[in-house]
């Protein structure tokens, strides 16, 4: 998980996208994500975490359902949500912490 510090320990918002190939609502917010990460360009980051592929992480995070969109900034976790968004309520979520 020292990867995972790494990541979220930076001066710009990280978004992270908890998904798993297998959930019908983690491959609608492929796209949306794709929109958020596009208009934001360098001023935040977008990371998509495969919860079969990072079963540790996702224990660790408790990750219950899917999606799951976790923002962090400087190592500390800012917000926290189970379940679809749109991209323009991502990136007003993403701009408070820029």
């Amino acid at each position: 998980m020292s990867k995972f510090g790494d990541l979220i320990d930076v001066d710009v918002p990280v978004l992270f996208d908890f998904f798993s190939e297998q959930d019908d609502s983690s491959a609608t917010m492929h796209e949306v994500l794709s929109d958020v990460a596009s208009a934001l360009g360098n001023k935040a980051k977008v990371i998509k975490i495969d919860v079969n592929k990072n079963k540790d992480l996702s224990q660790a995070l408790r990750i219950k359902s899917l999606p799951t969109l976790i923002i962090y900034k400087f190592g500390d976790m800012k917000w926290r949500q189970s379940g679809e968004s749109d991209a323009t309520t991502i990136i007003s979520l993403l701009e408070e912490y820029m």
